[in-house]
């Protein structure tokens, strides 16, 4: 399935985009955000990409890339992953590209990803973000997530201890 918003298609990953998502995974500031280091090996993010494309073929997740409509380039990616059918909920990842950053991309693609989620009967989403990631808490909170639940030095990232907090929608 592809999904069209005015400005951008969302279209299931494949294994043919692991170069277009490496530059996002070897970027230490788009990924400071994310719950990994950096990742600087090509080969490493292409395997990922691959797991995530058998995840999809599996159920077990949903992998999305997210393109402009006018140009067709790589903007960014939406991971629904964790899916629990007995319990309709998933957890929520994304990442915008840094040139895009501000620009309404994020909330336009969440907004038709969550779309395409209810209408599959998920109930409730899931989103862990780091403490002071504030574009991201103003994402989820435009978008109707509201904060659940604090995790006090759940994440261990260069060489320190990060909070997270969790945001849940109920679709």
């Amino acid at each position: 399935m592809i999904l069209e918003t005015k400005r951008l298609i969302i279209a299931p990953l494949t294994v043919e985009d692991a170069p277009l998502v490496y530059p996002f995974f070897s970027d230490a500031e788009v990924m400071s955000s994310l719950d990994q280091e950096p990742i600087e090996d090509p080969d490493e993010v292409a395997s990922r990409v691959t797991a995530q494309v058998e995840e999809m073929a599996a159920g077990e997740g949903a992998y999305w890339a997210i393109r402009r409509a006018d140009d067709g380039a790589f903007i960014g990616f939406c991971e629904f992953f964790d899916i629990d059918r007995r319990r309709d909920n998933a957890e929520i990842r994304f990442a915008i590209a840094r040139a895009g950053w501000g620009q309404g991309f994020g909330i336009e693609a969440l907004s038709a990803l969550l779309a395409q989620v209810a209408a599959e009967d998920l109930k409730t989403i899931t989103a862990r973000v780091h403490v002071g990631d504030v574009a991201a808490e103003r994402l989820l909170a435009k978008l109707g997530f509201h904060a659940d639940g604090y995790m006090k030095g759940a994440v261990h990232r260069d060489g320190e201890r990060r909070d997270r907090r969790v945001y849940v929608l109920k679709l």
